[in-house]
């Protein structure tokens, strides 16, 4: 698996280009037309690695929608880049004061995107190609969809899979029950929060064969931490 993009861009022939680049360079990649249509998209989907956001767009533009997503703690992580026709250093100053992370002048080449892409998510401290996650003697080959522990394949869920996929990811922070669901299910998933706890003590009861399942600790009144400092 690559990272995964998102391109949020009303021309269709720009966003048709942008996504025929990206895949060309094995990312992932999803597109769609305007600010409304991005909000479900992150609303209904795993957190992309990045968002290419075009500026002119039509009702909530480039600039609002930047805004709006840096001020979310859910969203805010997420690195964005700004495409623009607009050149001048005023407007530049004004694309990274929203918080966009880099900003390309249209037209650029796609040799100039992809390295925009790779050195934004560098700066994050992401691998560019994120086909394992290893912490000690733990490896989650996202390709194959395989948890190895100790060099012994361990048989895991598909919904277990991808809490450990996010618990690897994102090791020593704290996640409430609706982060977790938001994260692995989707906010369009209609789940209750105790789904997570009986997610979670399966998940522990696996990791138990292994002597992992203290990794996964309870933070009482809040949610759960995936620590591997303790």
């Amino acid at each position: 698996m690559s990272l995964n993009i998102l391109i949020v861009e009303d021309e269709d022939a720009i966003r048709e280009m942008l996504i025929m680049v990206l895949k060309q360079s094995n990312l992932q990649v999803f597109g769609v037309v305007n600010a409304e249509e991005a909000l479900k998209f992150l609303a209904d989907n795993p957190l992309p690695d990045l968002i290419l956001l075009d500026w002119m767009l039509p009702g909530i533009n480039g600039i609002q929608l930047a805004q709006r997503l840096k001020k979310d703690e859910l969203y805010q992580q997420v690195p964005i880049i700004l495409l623009t026709a607009r050149g001048e250093e005023e407007d530049k100053i004004k694309g990274l004061d929203c918080g966009a992370d880099d900003y390309m002048t249209k037209p650029f080449s796609p040799r100039e995107l992809i390295a925009r892409i790779k050195a934004v998510i560098r700066r994050g401290g992401k691998n560019i190609n994120p086909q394992q996650i290893s912490i000690g003697d733990m490896i989650l080959d996202i390709a194959q969809h395989r948890l190895n522990i100790d060099n012994q394949i361990v048989e895991i869920s598909p919904t277990e899979f991808r809490l450990m996929q996010f618990f690897m990811s994102h090791p020593d922070k704290v996640y409430s029950r609706t982060q977790l669901l938001d994260q692995v299910w989707g906010r369009s998933a209609y789940i209750e929060e105790r789904t997570v706890d009986v997610h979670i003590r399966r998940l522990r009861k696996i990791l138990a064969n292994y002597q992992k399942d203290q990794l996964i600790k309870t933070v009482r009144g809040f949610g759960y931490r995936f620590s591997i400092l303790d």
